[in-house]
């Protein structure tokens, strides 16, 4: 974007606890915010600039994702941290944080936080530092050293520590007043389960998931954060209804995040094709769906998540028993959130906002993203707009595993002023 352009009319979220201005005006100009509202008329008119109409569009800050997987950040054949910025800019997220792995890429030590920084790139990548030695639960890392040496948090991932060693972490306090992100899973209660235990999982054939694997961890989770009210414990992926009825029971509940997912999807709709899009934890039934929304509603979960885990097409060929669980996809997050919660549920652009940006920087303890003037960091959203999503989009993910490829989604994110590394294909 090299020329002078004014949006007038355009919707305009300038940033949290703002309301949203309904017949606003701003001027980009090379990628920046040069001026909103009358100073951007003013300055149009001595410019000599005409107009164009973006009434139904909104002008609002980047969106934040607080957890995503990329196992292979600097080579393979699938998703690398270059595909990655430059996809989810695309999809209007300014800031992603990234989950130790399993294996490889564990982040334990300060020095396997360095190499992320890319060049000619605005978007901001948080890596999340390794909970325990090897992901194993058994010894903790040096948690002091790797929150000093710029880690956001500290997370074994998917996996769930043992609670003693949870509770003498917690105790020790080396992570300060930086998160420490836990998933209320029990991997040994979910056993093969791929869908959440109900009538509809049992019909479709597949292995199902207690609701025990998601309701027992979560008790110990919210009891560790009543014995330890100073630490930043946090629940990463809540995923059913009863673990919501848990969390609003407690006196002192955690902070928690939903995957992008879960508010979209339940087993009901998805059960036919779920072969394709397991998702780590198990998608739950229609009453799980409408659960978490009214917990974002509430404020109860703070923020959805993009929890991407992306994996190539050698790996979407395994059986799905097999293969890592998990989708991807930062581009269709906005659009498909905007249908299910604004047009089918009456959301606010505000209350959207909140959990897709500025209630994950709080999660993370960074700076709320706002609309600064001089600053490329913006997005300009068309709800209206039909498109459908094809891996040959020379800013799409890599990844195979993406459930809205190839099928017409409405909305998308037109511009973002951010800058991020070319395509090759540029």
């Amino acid at each position: 974007m090299n020329e002078m352009i004014l949006l007038d009319p355009v919707r305009v979220l300038v940033g949290p606890d703002q309301p949203l201005q309904e017949q606003g005006a701003a001027l980009l100009c090379e990628g920046r915010l040069e001026a909103l509202g009358e100073m951007a008329r003013e300055a149009a008119r001595s410019a000599g600039i005409a107009s164009r109409d973006a009434g139904h569009q909104l002008l609002a800050p980047c969106l934040v994702d607080v957890h995503s997987f990329l196992p292979e950040p600097f080579q393979g054949q699938g998703e690398t941290l270059e595909s990655l910025v430059r996809s989810a800019a695309a999809g209007g997220y300014g800031q992603i944080a990234l989950l130790p792995e399993a294996s490889g890429n564990r982040r334990e030590r300060p020095d396997r936080l360095r190499g992320f920084e890319l060049s000619n790139c605005d978007l901001a990548v948080h890596l999340w530092g390794g909970f325990s030695q090897e992901g194993k639960g058994e010894h903790l890392t040096a948690h002091a050293d790797l929150i000093e040496a710029g880690a956001v948090g500290l997370s074994d991932g998917d996996s769930m520590p043992p609670v003693p060693l949870l509770d003498r972490a917690l105790t020790l306090g080396e992570s300060g007043s930086s998160p420490v992100l836990i998933p209320p899973l029990n991997a040994v209660l979910r056993g093969e389960g791929l869908l959440r235990e109900s009538p509809e999982a049992l019909r479709a054939g597949w292995p199902t998931d207690p609701l025990s694997s998601e309701t027992l961890p979560l008790s110990q989770l919210a009891q560790l954060q009543q014995e330890h009210p100073q630490r930043k414990l946090m629940l990463m992926s809540l995923s059913t209804a009863a673990g919501v009825d848990l969390l609003q029971r407690s006196t002192l509940p955690p902070a928690a995040t939903v995957s992008w997912w879960h508010v979209l999807t339940s087993n009901c709709s998805s059960a036919a094709t779920a072969a394709s899009w397991f998702v780590s934890p198990s998608l739950g039934n229609r009453r799980d769906r409408d659960a978490l929304i009214e917990g974002l509603s509430t404020g109860l979960i703070q923020a959805i998540a993009v929890h991407a885990s992306p994996l190539d097409d050698e790996e979407c060929l395994l059986p799905p028993d097999q293969r890592q669980r998990g989708i991807a996809g930062h581009q269709h997050v906005l659009p498909s959130l905007w249908q299910a919660l604004v047009v089918s549920n009456g959301w606010t652009a505000e209350r959207l906002w909140d959990v897709l940006s500025f209630g994950p920087s709080r999660l993370l303890g960074v700076e709320e993203e706002r609309l600064i003037l001089g600053s490329n960091r913006w997005l300009l959203f068309d709800p209206k707009v039909t498109w459908t999503p094809t891996r040959s989009d020379p800013w799409a993910s890599r990844a195979a595993n993406q459930p809205c490829l190839d099928r017409p989604l409405s909305g998308r994110v037109l511009q973002c002023g951010l800058r991020s590394p070319a395509s090759p294909a540029d």
